[in-house]
């Protein structure tokens, strides 16, 4: 059997989707779409069960790319049975998407799950009574113990159901009967589609068309038909843009009517614990306190615990390149590959390992615990105000937090923005956000040359943080007032209830579904990078090799911003892999033909400053790599998100452009005073 798990975000659903299938899960991308899917299967009394974890829904009347697969997989996929999961302590809400799939599919299981919750909150479910209602069986669960999963399956076993689900369209429902001559009988309910007709839902109608082999989306009567109701309703005041909140109306009056008779409230003011704190955490004062200190808190966390992971993997890596040498030169490898494959592709690739993996498996957890807890969407809630004034929405915010990570996730992460416009400014501006590939960089200079002491070097990195936000509200302003002008979208944001974090799971899925992914990426980036720069290091021309002919070539224009040419080439050189900035630039200056480590961090100040750094070279170089363009994994996935490679150069060289101007305000600031 072939399932589909159906849900609005935050119920547990995909908590549900783990206890079903184990381990034998996969992800991938529907067929057409940057969306990913989860998959898996689970063999249960004879019976294999291929199962779907589909994006999180509130409404079959899809907005955003993740509620299209969601839609579409309703509508027209082909599984032999839909499971609604839902939350108890939400019920009202949760039934309106129930409601549509019923309209849609006779083979349904309903599940409420964290009844746990709802017990505690003193709501009680008559779950008899809600299924005789919807027709369906209603299975109460607790996802997180396991409570109610095996009942699931049991329930799948022995699909009943009554007839079609049919919701009454209020104004609508004469002028939709009209309609029924002409649409052809299939699982949809007529309703649906003719609803789809009349707000001409092109998307529906040619799947729907496909699938049943007819032609309503280019018969002349049903067109001339649909005209003639259209002029009916605009009679009646009602336009076609009013259409879908008078049908979501409708459904919602069922589901308040519904709720009032299957559920008992025993408790009074039964969430006043979440309200308070929200009083607290989404007050514009208070609130954008705890954001700050958050930060400031991750980011110390992640400084003062990082490098000793760091340090370790460093020696290890180092370590097995003896051996490696060893091997190579056994196996008579001619000395020039040995040198590339060494100094090169493996001393780069361990590098960006040893670099990038420890605060990642710092960050992610911090991150994931947080989004666990439900502070995430309090974020996004308390930034919305800001990012409406510069023309886009506050889930860009959830996107900003994700780019703290490694941009590449940020910009997967606007898919959860519905408008294709504020994605867009979404995706092209959260390179503005530093991922922890730039965190070494940052942490090193401010050590070095600002100060020692690791609390103040993590107020003053997130100040520099801060100001890399500014910047992304500043250019978001400028892209909706310019080429990406537009109505700003408005959007439904689920505050969910404050949850105790599962530390174990938060673990196991921050490790292998963000901090692998992103470690792989890189990984793939870097095999390459490390050929380049080493054939950049050791290819002469002449007396004098290729990287540094490249850096003489730049050095002008870098003093011009408060650079040099070899800091320069070390970002470009560097444009696979943010983590690699550094060894190059030790690479440049000490004429070097592979990328090498100085241990200690006074003999690196002594060797930048007799190369002529000094304070405003170390801040202009922290600036430039805030402020600079992304690395190579992140354009290839603005590249694979858009669509188009012109938004893939437009978000190379506009960064690039804002970081050379505010560095070369700095060093003319610097050199006047």
């Amino acid at each position: 059997m072939r399932i589909g798990l159906v849900g609005n975000p935050n119920v547990g659903k995909s908590t549900i989707f783990n206890a079903l299938t184990g381990m034998h899960q996969h992800t991938g991308n529907w067929p057409g779409k940057t969306v990913e899917k989860s998959s898996g299967y689970r063999i249960y009394n004879g019976i294999k069960y291929e199962i779907d974890d589909l994006p999180g829904t509130y409404s079959l009347m899809a907005h955003s790319k993740e509620e299209e697969v969601t839609s579409d997989y309703v509508y027209f996929g082909s599984y032999d049975a839909l499971v609604v999961v839902c939350d108890a302590c939400s019920l009202e809400r949760n039934l309106n998407l129930v409601m549509q799939v019923l309209e849609v599919s006779k083979n349904v299981v309903v599940v409420i799950n964290l009844i746990d919750e709802a017990k505690k909150k003193g709501i009680i479910v008559d779950y008899g009574k809600l299924s005789d209602y919807l027709g369906v069986q209603v299975i109460p669960t607790v996802a997180r113990n396991g409570i109610g999963i095996n009942d699931i399956l049991d329930s799948l076993n022995d699909l009943s159901c009554s007839n079609s689900f049919i919701i009454n369209y209020d104004v609508l429902e004469d002028e939709l009967e009209k309609l029924y001559s002409l649409i052809p009988n299939s699982s949809i309910n007529k309703n649906v589609v003719g609803i789809n007709l009349l707000i001409n839902n092109v998307k529906f109608l040619n799947s729907f068309d496909f699938k049943n082999k007819c032609m309503l989306l280019t018969d002349d009567n049903v067109r001339r038909k649909v005209i003639y109701i259209l002029n009916n309703l605009r009679l009646k005041g009602i336009r076609v843009d009013d259409i879908e909140t008078i049908v979501l109306e409708c459904i919602s009056s069922k589901c308040l009517e519904l709720c009032n008779l299957v559920c008992t409230f025993t408790k009074k003011n039964y969430d006043k614990r979440d309200r308070i704190v929200d009083r607290f955490l989404t007050n514009k004062i208070t609130g954008t306190i705890v954001m700050v200190f958050l930060l400031f808190f991750v980011l110390w966390i992640t400084i003062v615990f990082a490098n000793y992971p760091s340090n370790f993997l460093y020696n290890l890596f180092f370590s097995f390149e003896k051996f490696l040498l060893k091997f190579l030169t056994l196996i008579h490898v001619p000395k020039m590959v040995i040198s590339a494959l060494v100094y090169g592709v493996y001393r780069v690739l361990a590098w960006v390992v040893a670099v990038m993996l420890p605060p990642m498996a710092i960050f992610f957890p911090l991150f994931t615990i947080l989004e666990d807890f439900g502070y995430l969407p309090r974020i996004a809630f308390n930034l919305d105000n800001v990012f409406k004034k510069c023309g886009s929405c506050g889930k860009q915010a959830l996107t900003m937090t994700q780019g703290f990570g490694c941009n590449a996730v940020g910009v997967i992460g606007a898919r959860i923005i519905d408008s294709p416009r504020e994605r867009l400014i979404a995706i092209l501006t959260n390179s503005f956000v530093p991922c922890n590939g730039r965190f070494p960089l940052f942490i090193s200079l401010i050590s070095m040359f600002l100060i020692v002491n690791k609390l103040a070097s993590s107020l003053i990195l997130t100040l520099f943080i801060i100001f890399g936000i500014l910047i992304t509200f500043f250019v978001s302003k400028v892209l909706s007032k310019s080429i990406l002008r537009g109505e700003n979208s408005s959007f439904i944001l689920e505050l969910p209830p404050y949850r105790r974090p599962q530390f174990s799971k938060v673990i196991i899925r921050s490790i292998f579904d963000r901090t692998l992914f992103v470690l792989k990426r890189a990984v793939l980036v870097s095999i390459p990078a490390g050929l380049i720069i080493w054939f950049f290091a050791n290819i002469y021309i002449g007396d004098i090799s290729i990287l540094k002919i490249c850096t003489n070539f730049l050095d002008p224009f870098g003093h011009l911003i408060g650079m040099d040419g070899v800091i320069l080439m070390a970002f470009l050189l560097g444009f696979p892999a943010n983590e690699i900035v550094i060894p190059i630039m030790i690479m440049g200056y000490m004429s070097l033909g592979y990328i090498t480590d100085i241990n200690s961090t006074l003999e690196l100040k002594d060797l930048f400053i007799s190369n002529g750094w000094n304070v405003t070279t170390a801040i202009c170089v922290m600036l430039f790599s805030l402020l600079h363009f992304p690395c190579m994994t992140t354009l290839l996935t603005i590249k694979k998100e858009t669509g188009k490679n012109k938004w893939m150069v437009f978000s190379f060289f506009v960064p690039l452009v804002i970081s050379i101007f505010v560095c070369f305000i700095v060093n003319l600031v610097s050199l006047l005073f």
